[in-house]
């Protein structure tokens, strides 16, 4: 395994997390959350994954396993993978309640009367981002180590979305606390688990790499990523603003993984 494109891939998947960090800066150089950004933002990272999850991520993965199993194996075993990675992600939304949901962000001017219930929003908004964001860091990480062109692309729109996952601790914590150092810490250790998901892909998941591991490990890839598009990006984009802001980010993603895609063909 080339050490350089180790180290890419862990440098991609260091940059996605990080960017929760990113989250809380914004949330403490204005007074209040712009949710025609937000909209646009999370509308363009869903984008980004549907397309390159169908276009790019699901037939690779039926191309690796098709070296081991041929075509008609090949093909139930990325439709179970798919289904099984969304099966995965969808446990874990399962798990953590709708309240504590990182990924139903609430605005910046929302305050409760009681401090004491804002800082447990943002303890529990803090861990569910650690657990949400764990599955994107291995599908980050695993995506640069095979293709980094594609790897780049999931990694900015994983940051596209962890950005107002930061806003969604920082703010709480913040206005409960009034320390913008507790605030920006907690953020930025929430997104310390997408690394960490490398990290275990990387010693636990390279030693028994093939084909049809990565075969498996992609589609489900393609799985969460159209699950976390379509449950939490989308629904939460138009919360914010009017519907058409929402799909215009949505669209533009499309629009900006298809011309990546096609520079490097």
């Amino acid at each position: 395994m080339n050490t350089e494109n180790v180290l890419f891939a862990f440098g991609l998947t260091l940059f996605a997390g990080l960017a929760t960090g990113v989250g809380s800066a914004l949330a403490f150089l204005a007074k209040r959350t712009n949710p025609g950004f937000l909209s646009l933002s999370l509308g363009f990272s869903a984008g980004v994954m549907l397309y390159v999850s169908f276009i790019e991520i699901f037939p690779k993965a039926k191309a690796s396993l098709m070296t081991v199993y041929g075509v008609e194996q090949a093909t139930v075993f990325t439709v179970l993978a798919f289904f099984g990675g969304i099966a995965i992600v969808a446990l874990i939304d399962r798990l953590v309640p709708s309240f504590e949901n990182p990924h139903e962000l609430r605005s910046g001017d929302e305050q409760s009367p009681e401090r004491r219930t804002l800082l447990r929003m943002g303890m529990f908004s803090a861990l569910a981002i650690g657990i949400h964001n764990f599955p994107e860091g291995l599908a980050t990480f695993m995506a640069g180590l095979q293709e980094p062109t594609l790897g780049l692309g999931i990694a900015v729109a994983i940051a596209i979305h962890n950005i107002p996952e930061g806003i969604a601790v920082s703010v709480p914590i913040y206005y409960a606390t009034g320390s913008r150092k507790k605030a920006f810490a907690l953020s930025f250790l929430s997104g310390l688990s997408e690394p960490l998901g490398a990290l275990i892909g990387y010693f636990f998941l390279l030693q028994f790499f093939h084909e049809a591991l990565f075969g498996l490990i992609f589609a489900g890839v393609a799985g969460i990523m159209v699950y976390i598009s379509l449950d939490e990006l989308l629904p939460t984009a138009e919360k914010y603003v009017k519907h058409h802001v929402a799909i215009g980010g949505l669209i533009s993603g499309m629009a900006v993984m298809a011309v990546s895609l096609l520079l490097f063909l």
